[in-house]
């Protein structure tokens, strides 16, 4: 066996074992570390049989990493960080009812989205992938960083969205159409929530594209050269808050019930990940009805023929209607992402985000 070959066994147990350090520290720190809302979504039981997965995972493929002798510094640093879990209590570590605070870290959001994403698409990746291509590859680690950064900073970032559209929705009352919204089946809202939140994505998403100073904030997305599960978390912050409060402002103007919007919010988390994945099945006649990984690959080409199509997120309908669909015959993928002129967006997260400020137009 080659020595500079990677070993997947090291880095899953580095990953699994900086997982269960934080996961031990959100038992010792629940309301600074862990969010509120997401805190009703799972229960004490499942985390902590989820700590103990994670510290055998990582105590055992780190050290048979180790005793091969690949990548044995990040073997290390999964034992040792699985260690320092089980020495700060592991799945012992009792705490009292969780208080409220102002605000908290969304680092169990983190963990477990994190956990359950690479388990279900990088082996996805790896059998069905449209691009062969490692896991571990170039700028993996700012794509992590991303991921990382919008899951902890969930809370802050509601609530600059929830603040942005509340005065919208404080402006524009229907009170009539909204209960007539309302009367309708769950499932009647949920399609027409995806409508016409799609509808204001898309709209904003082209002016991404066509006003020059809001491109600087989008380009941050379109740097990545390499298309999986994780190229979807690279999104300047600015971004975030502006695509999220744009969504939601039609969504609480027409009044959709909570039920809907709460569907709306899965299918949102859900198809993000899966159009960036790399997944190289044949879906049919589905392209034409769903935005899928092949539909906003082409969104994300290094062609100047695609810069102005494809900017729907779930339903290609949109780009019909305003004219920016684009998709070529079945069984044909990119060849290359990323921006036009590369050397015009930085590498690394923190000079990312200072881009879009600075007055520099060539960085590498």
């Amino acid at each position: 066996m080659r020595p500079h070959q990677r070993s997947y066994f090291a880095y899953i147990s580095a990953l699994l074992g900086v997982l269960s350090l934080i996961g031990v520290l959100c038992f010792h720190f629940p309301q600074l570390l862990t969010s509120t809302e997401f805190r009703n979504a799972y229960t004490e039981d499942f985390a902590r049989n989820l700590l103990l997965v994670g510290l055998v995972a990582a105590f055992v493929l780190g050290t048979f990493a180790i005793l091969r002798g690949r990548n044995r510094r990040v073997a290390m640093l999964g034992v040792a960080t699985a260690t320092l879990a089980v020495l700060l209590g592991g799945t012992d570590v009792q705490f009292d009812a969780i208080g409220q605070t102002p605000y908290s870290l969304g680092l169990d959001w983190f963990v477990i989205s994190l956990f359950f994403s690479a388990l279900v698409f990088v082996p996805i990746e790896q059998f069905l992938g449209a691009h062969a291509q490692s896991p571990l590859r170039p700028e993996w680690r700012t794509d992590i960083g991303y991921f990382f950064l919008t899951h902890v900073l969930v809370q802050f970032i509601l609530i600059l969205v929830t603040a942005s559209t509340t005065h919208v929705a404080a402006l524009a009352q229907f009170p009539g159409l909204q209960q007539t919204i309302q009367s309708w089946p769950v499932w009647v809202q949920f399609l027409l929530a995806v409508f016409f939140a799609d509808l204001a994505q898309a709209t904003l998403h082209r002016a991404y594209h066509n006003v020059p100073w809001l491109w600087r904030f989008h380009a941050v997305h379109h740097s990545s050269e390499h298309m999986d599960w994780l190229a979807g978390s690279r999104i300047h912050l600015v971004e975030v808050v502006l695509t999220r409060s744009a969504v939601l402002a039609p969504l609480i103007v027409l009044g959709f019930s909570a039920p809907a919007l709460n569907a709306y919010v899965i299918l949102v988390g859900l198809q993000a990940v899966l159009a960036h994945a790399n997944l190289g099945l044949r879906f049919g006649w589905l392209e034409y009805l769903v935005v899928l990984p092949r539909y906003h690959h082409w969104h994300h080409v290094r062609d100047k023929d695609y810069v102005d199509v494809n900017y729907a997120i779930h339903l290609p309908l949109i780009d019909m209607i305003m004219g920016t669909f684009k998709l070529p015959p079945q069984g044909e993928w990119p060849k290359e992402y990323g921006v036009l002129k590369p050397e015009t967006v930085p590498e690394g997260i923190l000079r990312q985000q200072w881009m879009p400020f600075s007055r520099r137009k060539v960085w590498r």
